[in-house]
């Protein structure tokens, strides 16, 4: 009897929990509520086949349970049990598939009045194109796919010119407007998915797929991936927009045709065309879909003042970027991986001359900025009696704007004549100092000189010290009786 019981509480436990799950659909944001009907369709259908087999084969083994002086009867045939479960099973097939291909037959059939909107997939992003005034799409093929024609669109097709080009994952729709959507793929199978539109369709390489919709909302909804198409997959994200008239023409007016674009491409190569080329090539190739260039944070490291930084990666080494990094981190993304981003970046086809346009853009993003310093401040030693006889020099402790300033590069010592040339300042030695001796510090910190103040932390080891660097100041030269000391510059020691 367990059995039995067990199986008929599971099903009223999935049944009562599918209507009390906070998990339903996002609401409704086009006009296809017809995908929602098909989807309850399906559910009610599978729901009570779910139920009824599953309180059968509970009722089957209390039924046909083992007792004392009970044998089975043998009937290998039942025509009419059989007929049965065949008219009902081919009932709800019919059920659950045709009111989906009707609803199909009507999304790939647009109304006459839709606007026209291109999508086109590439790992891992989105990009768009719309017509000029006349409403008109030009021609495309892959043969003219290049850096600074990722559409690939035919340059010598009049109709081409007054498209309007969006070469960011944002999609601005009109509320109420019904639209029509080509969807294309340049690598891999994509699929276009809205949730809250409730449609979706497949992006085959190849061939251009189509389906419509009409907005009914305004709001920002999310664009997915459909289809597993790569490690970067779930990153292949996008915006749809949807606005009302006065927002979505002003959204309009601010997007470049493709003959500004080419003209903008050939002014931007004639100025700097390394750097132009590896800014196309890092669009073409999908570089933007995980690096951003403003400095916000993305699935990789920004380029924002990249170059020049230094990078930590997971295994606790670190290295200085520079061309030599770069060309190496590209050509084997994986090998070291930096710390705080996972290890996605697929290895990129791209030629000597590619890597360093590439890189010659990356440059022009900004170099890291050390951090500013605080202006040199000179160090006046305490004047000593005028009848004093000289002794032997004081050191004198830098002031803490100096001391701040330690990790800047060395400063070069200013021209003075009344300044005695002398070598480079030098840290105390670090000799640990034993443990056992009254009033000793751990062995991981150094010996400090007596009476000077605690050390300063080095920059590889949080847990040691040196003492602060002392200047032993300068001399003048035939001294003057009660005249002041000459002002000595401060010294920075090359970290």
């Amino acid at each position: 009897m367990s059995l039995p019981i067990l199986l008929t509480a599971l099903v009223a436990a999935l049944v009562a929990f599918h209507f009390w799950s906070p998990w339903w659909q996002t609401p409704l944001a086009s006009n296809w509520r017809q995908m929602d009907d098909t989807l309850t369709i399906t559910l009610v259908i599978t729901g009570v086949a779910f139920v009824a087999v599953n309180l059968f084969v509970a009722w089957a083994i209390y039924r046909y349970r083992h007792r004392d002086g009970h044998r089975a009867a043998y009937e290998p045939h039942n025509r009419r049990l059989e007929a049965w479960l065949i008219g009902i099973t081919t009932i709800g097939i019919v059920a659950m598939l045709a009111p989906g291909l009707f609803v199909y037959a009507k999304l790939i059939n647009p109304p006459a009045n839709a606007h026209v909107v291109e999508v086109v997939g590439q790992q891992w992003q989105w990009r768009f194109r719309l017509p000029g005034p006349d409403g008109r799409l030009g021609s495309s093929d892959p043969s003219y796919v290049t850096a600074d024609n990722p559409l690939g669109l035919n340059p010598k097709d009049p109709e081409n010119q007054d498209n309007r080009i969006v070469d960011a994952p944002e999609l601005h729709l009109l509320v109420g407007q019904p639209v029509k959507l080509l969807l294309r793929a340049k690598d891999v199978l994509h699929d276009f998915y809205v949730p809250p539109f409730r449609t979706r369709m497949n992006m085959v390489p190849g061939m251009v797929t189509q389906m419509w919709l009409t907005p009914t909302r305004t709001g920002r909804f999310d664009i997915l991936c459909a289809q597993l198409c790569g490690v970067g997959h779930a990153n292949m994200r996008g915006v749809v927009v949807v606005d009302d008239k006065p927002a979505y023409d002003a959204w309009v007016a601010t997007l470049p045709t493709f003959a500004a674009l080419q003209s903008q491409h050939a002014g931007a190569a004639a100025s700097d065309p390394l750097a132009a080329k590896g800014k196309l090539l890092a669009q073409a190739k999908g570089c933007a879909a995980c690096h951003t260039v403003d400095g916000s944070p993305g699935v990789g490291p920004t380029w924002k003042g990249l170059y020049g930084t230094t990078q930590t990666f997971q295994d606790g080494t670190s290295a200085h970027v520079d061309d030599a990094y770069l060309a190496t981190f590209i050509r084997n993304p994986t090998a070291r991986v930096p710390k705080g981003f996972a290890p996605i970046m697929p290895k990129l086809d791209l030629t000597e001359d590619e890597l360093k346009a590439l890189i010659a853009y990356i440059r022009t993003l900004g170099t890291a900025q050390p951090p500013e310093a605080a202006p040199p401040q000179p160090i006046t030693p305490a004047p000593a009696p005028a009848a004093a006889v000289p002794g032997p020099r004081q050191p004198v402790t830098l002031t803490p704007a100096a001391e701040s300033a330690r990790g800047q590069p060395a400063v070069q010592l200013a021209q003075n004549s009344l300044l005695t040339p002398r070598p480079p300042a030098q840290y105390a030695p670090l000799t640990p100092s034993s443990p056992t001796s009254p009033g000793s510090q751990p062995p991981s910190q150094p010996v400090r000189r007596q009476g000077q103040a605690p050390g300063l932390p080095l920059q590889n080891d949080p847990n040691t010290t040196v003492p602060p660097l002392a200047i032993p100041p300068a001399q003048p030269v035939n001294p003057t009786p009660g005249s002041a000391p000459p002002r000595v510059p401060m010294i920075r020691p090359a970290p």
